[in-house]
């Protein structure tokens, strides 16, 4: 059996992440907000993620392959990175 067959590449498909709204196949895990959340989605084999370009937020299934959240060391804005990085001393 190949991986290359039709199946597996449906399958694959399947779970990968697609935003509904702009089409991006970059998404996050989102924070669970509710106890809705925390403890029926599971049960629903649901979870909650987040699109990495328009920033919809859904649920999807647990098998849907999506990034961890960023840290929150990352989302420091560019500006505030120059400010906190050292100087280099230039010859």
């Amino acid at each position: 059996m190949t991986n290359d067959s039709p199946d597996h590449q449906s399958l694959q498909s399947y779970f990968q992440f697609r935003c509904r709204d702009c089409s991006s196949e970059v998404g996050f895990r989102s924070r669970r907000r509710s106890v809705f959340e925390r403890y029926l989605l599971p049960l629903l084999l649901l979870k909650p993620v987040r699109c990495g370009e328009c920033f919809r937020r859904d649920y999807r299934l647990i098998f849907t392959e999506v990034k961890d959240r960023l840290s929150e060391a990352s989302r420091i804005s560019p500006a505030v990175e120059r400010a906190v990085a050292p100087k280099r001393h230039v010859a």
